[in-house]
């Protein structure tokens, strides 16, 4: 379970600001009482989870998409379309933790007024195993050996081995999940990859979407048939504007209710903007580099380490981040239960990087530029475009990095296509770089078998580092087997010193969430996970 999302830097835990009047009245005469626009700074390819994991899509996939698990103000799940979250305790593992029992509501419809029921469930698993369909991974799918519907609204699955996991990838929303599909509409297809559905999918969720208009925008509306009752908000705009200088741009022509997520230098910029207030609190993501080690440029570990410590991540935080941001070496969350606080932050230390390198016999040429064996360390660097702030971080590596032998070329493509399936060509999955960032979020549990996974590596998962470090990988496989959090909290530590080790990618910092937004925005109160999951009390 992981999202991908632009790189960005951010910090600290905050809330501040009053988001209404005493009397509640609207104080914003841009305000459009019950209708909620905002931007991410990104485009989109489609709006079905099985084919895009992109966290702009995830949020928007919470408030119109069907679920069996969502995750509440304290990262923990809780049951949607599930009447319990199956666990040991509840009877609905088995002992030997191989046999998941799912327990469905009843009376639930689609949001086009059809019947729900564990036929869809069953169907969408199967979409999900289907090798025809565009699946960025299938970790943890590939385990089920049977599933049985003993009624309309019980789905039992069988597993040739537990995993633990399940409670997140099994049609949860906390990451780039596939959601529960509609059998009636889908159930007819040999794949769902160019189905019309992906353009406006249909799903169980407060809200429905009524219009995806190409490079403007994606409105949802009221779904009248969400079996919790209806939302406040009458409708949510999501603007396409894959810019973040025209994203702040509209925020101060008032022409937006929210920008998120904000990286630092535009919350400087942003922060004390009239009529505006902000939330500012730890996120489960963080901003990373990413090494391709099937590049010989980048397979020797000697490289990686000299880059780690060529990088001065405090200057980048400080001048680019303004301040935002947590310098940590290791992926995992600050509030996380497995964080491990003994992995120490790697400081800047270019002459240690040029040490490695000379003891790994990569030698300088007269151009300053190292190489060996007939290998030049000219890197290419893929990256986002209208990401400006992310521009300028690039450009500080880039002198930091010749400093020890080491240039880069730059790439820049939009997010609808660094984000895309590698089947459409996707940048990020492609392998056709040696050096690109951008944000993961962090697992709830603890599992980061799909980005780190021997097995998953493009098109089979979303490893795109082609990193294989057998003992990390054990770690990551005994985790399954563990539905308990202590023990979990154990194979994550054995991860993140194999990461530490290896260097497969430099953390540039662990990420809080910044949510800059109209005063009139009410009972926002997002979680760490899956930012948009409660929204039925919100109203504007």
């Amino acid at each position: 379970m992981t999202l991908l999302a632009a790189a960005v830097a951010l910090a600290a835990c905050t809330k501040v600001g009053t988001q209404t009047s005493s009397t509640g009245e609207r104080q914003n005469s841009f305000t459009i009482p019950h209708v909620f626009r905002y931007a991410t700074a990104e485009d989109i390819s489609s709006l079905n989870p099985h084919l895009v994991q992109q966290n702009t899509v995830g949020l928007m996939a919470s408030l119109t998409m069907a679920w069996l698990i969502k995750w509440d103000h304290n990262n923990l799940p809780y049951p949607e379309l599930a009447t319990e979250v199956p666990s040991k305790a509840n009877g609905e593992i088995s002992a030997d933790g191989k046999t998941i029992t799912f327990h469905l509501r009843k009376g639930v419809k689609w949001s086009d007024g059809a019947p729900f029921n564990a036929d869809d469930v069953v169907f969408s698993t199967n979409v999900v195993l289907n090798k025809a369909n565009n699946e960025v991974s299938r970790a943890g799918w590939d385990k089920i050996t049977k599933i049985d519907e003993p009624d309309k609204y019980t789905v039992v699955y069988h597993l040739s081995s537990p995993f633990s996991p399940f409670v997140v990838i099994f049609f949860s929303s906390a990451g780039a999940n596939p959601c529960i599909l509609p059998k009636h509409l889908l159930g007819n297809l040999p794949n769902i990859n160019t189905a019309a559905y992906n353009s406006l999918p249909v799903g169980i969720g407060p809200f429905k979407y009524a219009a995806w208009k190409r490079s403007d925008s994606v409105e949802m509306v009221r779904n009248p048939y969400y079996f919790r009752g209806q939302p406040k908000l009458e409708k949510i705009v999501f603007k396409i504007i894959p810019d973040r200088n025209t994203v702040q741009s509209q925020i101060q022509a008032h022409e937006l209710d929210m920008f998120y997520p904000v990286s630092g230098l535009y919350f400087n910029r942003l922060k004390d903007t009239p009529a505006y207030t902000y939330i500012r609190q730890p996120a489960y993501y963080y901003n990373h580099i990413d090494f391709n080690l099937s590049s010989p440029k980048l397979s020797d570990v000697a490289v990686r380490e000299a880059l780690r410590y060529a990088t001065d991540r405090q200057t980048l935080r400080d001048k680019i981040g303004h301040g935002v941001g947590v310098l940590q070496d290791e992926p995992a969350p600050g509030k996380a239960p497995y964080f491990d606080p003994n992995i120490k932050f790697t400081a800047y230390d270019p002459a240690k990087a040029n040490q490695l390198l000379d003891g790994a016999g990569w030698k300088r040429g007269a151009d300053g530029i190292r190489s060996k064996n007939g290998v030049k360390l000219v890197l290419d660097y893929a990256t986002g475009a209208g990401l400006a702030d992310v521009d300028q971080q690039i450009e500080l590596l880039r002198g930091w990095w010749k400093a020890i032998g080491i240039d880069i070329n730059v790439r820049h493509y939009p997010s609808n296509l660094f984000f895309a399936p590698v089947q459409n060509g996707g940048i990020v999955y492609s392998g056709k770089w040696d050096v690109i960032n951008f944000a993961w979020g962090d697992d709830p549990i603890g599992d980061y078998s799909q980005i780190y996974g021997c097995d998953q590596v493009p098109p089979k998962g979303q490893n795109d580092l082609h990193w294989c470090n057998r003992t990390a990988d054990a770690a990551m496989h005994a985790l399954y087997g563990h539905y308990d959090q202590a023990q979990r909290n154990k194979d994550v530590l054995t991860l993140m010193g194999q990461i530490e080790k290896d260097a497969p990618f430099i953390v540039t910092t662990s990420r809080e969430d910044i949510f800059v937004f109209n005063r009139d925005l009410k009972n926002f109160q997002p979680n760490q996970v899956t930012q948009f999951d409660d929204m039925m009390n919100v109203d504007i």
